[in-house]
């Protein structure tokens, strides 16, 4: 039982004492970044689907229906 013991004490001064936490500031534009690149690649993966098209869902693309054309 006093390893466990021993365990939470270290994990407690570990976080406590020599963890170095970001400040809000440092959060809030860090939270700015990864939505901006959230929205990015959300972008890209859409515009992808939209070009290529769903064929499942009957929607065979943008260069579904330029293959059209040199049938």
């Amino acid at each position: 039982m006093s390893k466990i013991g021993d365990y939470v004490k270290s994990c407690y001064d570990e976080l406590v004492h020599k963890t170095s936490w970001p400040s809000f500031q440092e959060l809030q534009s860090s939270a700015i970044v990864v939505a901006v690149a959230a929205l990015i690649l959300a972008l890209i993966v859409f515009l992808m689907d939209f070009i290529f098209g769903a064929q499942d869902m009957g929607w065979r693309g943008i260069l579904g229906y330029f293959y059209d054309i040199f049938k």
